[in-house]
């Protein structure tokens, strides 16, 4: 497989919610490809549909109320979504790996580590409960988890959070998957923590060479880890690109709002940090218009009746926005 190789490929994904109030439309024809060794962070306020997103793509949605309504999801040209469960069960783990938000919930209280991540490995590995826990140790020692011989057989409540993080990193790469999915893997965690953690997962993806999906509503996180961008609104991916292009020309009025809104070294303290004015929509039953227009200060009367098509800026650099992205 060559290193420009998409090995993902999400194609008008649309998931949606059915509820006595409405169809909440999470993810709303969201398309994206991921390369091999890639790391693409996805940004948005909460409710955005970041993580439906993601969690579509390993097939984890609870139905009902919810379900995948259209679209594909390629893993190797293969569809995921037309697969057998069984056949599912074999990637998600192996393949596709997830850390999920919170560390501490993420792992079962009542087992102890070792059970946990040696389960994963037979499972998806086959190999025999010896060579588990060597491969589970050897995980842990990566990790930056210390003493990990006598700490695997540990339970959940012994480690902080931050050694828990590091737990479930490890377990998500012990298979060696192709993709890791971080859903916020830092933001149950302390500033300093969070770097430790960050820094670990770009060591280790690179040293394994894992494509990384990373969610995060912190532009700072992708600014110092991604190649690649989706900034995700009301359920759909307003703008994408490199990440440098991104924070360079921001082209959306809502990703030039995120970015004012991060505080920065070179600004003195005493200036008031931007806000976006309002309140991000309500994502059930959505008119067929730009949702961004009651909270945006360029706004013109087509906002309000249509809903714009990707502006190319080049360089694999779009954004959905009826100005053309003017500054």
């Amino acid at each position: 497989m060559g290193e420009n190789e998409e090995i993902l490929q999400v194609r008008n994904l649309q998931t949606h919610f059915f509820t006595d109030e409405g169809v909440v439309k999470a993810v709303d024809d969201v398309s994206f490809s991921l390369r091999k060794g890639e790391v693409m962070g996805i940004v948005g306020e909460s409710g955005s549909g970041k993580s439906v997103t993601n969690l579509s793509i390993i097939n984890l949605i609870q139905t009902p109320p919810g379900k995948i309504v259209g679209g594909e999801i390629l893993f190797h040209g293969d569809n995921l979504l037309s697969m057998p469960e069984k056949q599912i069960r074999a990637i998600r783990g192996a393949k596709i790996s997830m850390i999920f938000q919170d560390p501490m919930t993420s792992l079962n209280p009542f087992l102890r580590i070792s059970t946990q991540m040696i389960e994963t490995l037979r499972l998806h590995q086959g190999l025999s409960k010896k060579m588990a826990r060597e491969k589970a140790i050897e995980m842990l020692t990566l990790a930056g988890i210390p003493a990990a011989e006598e700490r695997i057989d540990s339970y959940p409540h012994q480690f902080s959070g931050g050694m828990c993080q590091r737990v479930m990193i490890a377990m998500s790469l012990s298979c060696n998957p192709e993709i890791l999915i971080a859903d916020e893997p830092t933001s149950a965690l302390d500033v300093t923590i969070q770097a430790q953690i960050l820094d670990l997962m770009k060591g280790l993806t690179d040293r394994l060479g894992t494509a990384v999906i990373l969610i995060t509503h912190s532009l700072g996180v992708v600014a110092g880890m991604c190649d690649t961008i989706n900034v995700m609104y009301a359920g759909r991916i307003v703008e994408r690109g490199l990440t440098a292009d991104i924070f360079e020309n921001p082209r959306h009025p809502y990703t030039r709002g995120l970015i004012k809104s991060v505080p920065r070294l070179d600004k003195p303290n005493s200036e008031r940090l931007f806000s976006i004015p309002g309140q991000p929509p309500n994502v059930i039953d959505l008119p067929s218009c730009c949702p961004f227009f009651p909270r945006c200060s360029e706004a013109q009367e087509i906002c309000k009746t249509a809903y714009p098509g990707d502006t190319d800026f080049g360089n694999g650099h779009f954004a959905a926005c009826w100005n053309g992205g003017k500054p």
